[in-house]
């Protein structure tokens, strides 16, 4: 019995990590996104990108209350960084 809740968790925690690696992942992807339009000087964001980005970034603290729009290349980046950061983070402290 203590072998299958042993399992249990190993395979629940190998889920978390491999949720958490695609996630990173495709923030990734969103951030090689922005850096193209900014390296394009392009300054409007293409609505599709907004609508990800804004699922991820949400709950930022210096970007609520904004409208989407109106947010510049560089503040997605550093939004989509940050949720970055406290998924990376999360997974070191896991490890230990």
């Amino acid at each position: 019995m203590e072998i299958g809740e042993l399992e249990a968790r190993w395979t629940s925690l190998r889920e978390a990590r491999n949720a958490r690696r695609q996630k990173i992942r495709y923030i990734d992807e969103l951030i090689d996104q922005f850096e193209k339009l900014n390296l394009a000087d392009e300054v409007e964001v293409p609505y599709e990108l907004v609508g990800r980005a804004v699922a991820l970034v949400s709950n930022d603290t210096h970007l609520v209350g904004r409208s989407p729009r109106e947010l510049q290349i560089s503040e997605w980046m550093d939004a989509l960084y940050e949720v970055q950061d406290s998924l990376m983070f999360a997974s070191e402290d896991d490890s230990d």
